[in-house]
């Protein structure tokens, strides 16, 4: 009879302990959930490959414990609009000021400036062909071919080959000017986007004669 007893109180005392403990871990686990400081973080919504312009439909904020955020984690969407991704970001991923650069930065390199279906071919350019060194990156200029057809009498054709051509860099400048006091800097070739078949054209043009530039007026017209 005892024994019986001894039994039955110490089941209603491990059913006690274990309700008490259970209370005390449930009380603890909140105040630590309480007193753990979040902050939101921008990530990659899904994988970014290297050289993509970053826009909110790749991107998304996820809240995250503060303790553990990179101090160069981007907090804000609205600093990366704009913004190319310098090499391959995952899914879920934090974004991080060193993983992007802007377009200025990115316009360095004329690989990431040449438009998907395009290619850069440069031309030699003379003083005059190049109408007096005034072209400019993001400038967009006509193509035009002069060839001799002729010798007896001579006789030269001219034609515009290419029209509305856009100029990715003059020499090796690869920005516009975006201060009148820049230093000029003299060039002697220029470097043209085009579709891979007026590529073709513009380079077999310049070895049966002279090419030569017009350069299209930048004021919207209607």
């Amino acid at each position: 009879m005892k024994s019986k007893f001894i039994l039955i109180l110490a089941i209603v005392m491990g059913i006690m302990t274990t309700f008490l403990f259970f209370n005390y871990m449930k009380k603890f686990d909140t105040e630590m959930a309480i007193s753990e400081s979040m902050i939101d973080i921008v990530v990659a919504k899904e994988k970014i490959v290297a050289n993509t312009k970053l826009h909110a439909n790749l991107l998304e904020v996820r809240s995250v414990p503060e303790k553990g955020v990179h101090p160069q984690a981007i907090k804000e969407m609205s600093e990366l609009e704009g913004l190319y991704v310098t090499s391959p970001i995952e899914a879920g991923e934090a974004i991080l000021e060193h993983r992007v650069q802007s377009a200025i930065e990115e316009n360095l390199f004329v690989s990431r400036k040449v438009s998907e279906g395009h290619r850069a071919v440069s031309i030699g350019v003379d003083f005059v062909q190049s109408v007096s060194t005034l072209i400019e990156p993001e400038d967009y200029v006509d193509v035009v071919f002069s060839e001799v057809v002729s010798t007896n009498p001579t006789t030269i054709q001219t034609e515009q080959i290419l029209s509305r051509v856009r100029v990715l860099a003059v020499g090796t400048k690869m920005v516009p000017k975006t201060d009148e006091s820049e230093e000029y800097v003299e060039y002697t070739s220029v470097t043209l986007e085009l579709k891979p078949e007026d590529a073709v054209t513009v380079i077999n043009a310049s070895e049966r004669g002279n090419i030569q530039f017009t350069l299209n007026s930048k004021v919207a017209t209607k």
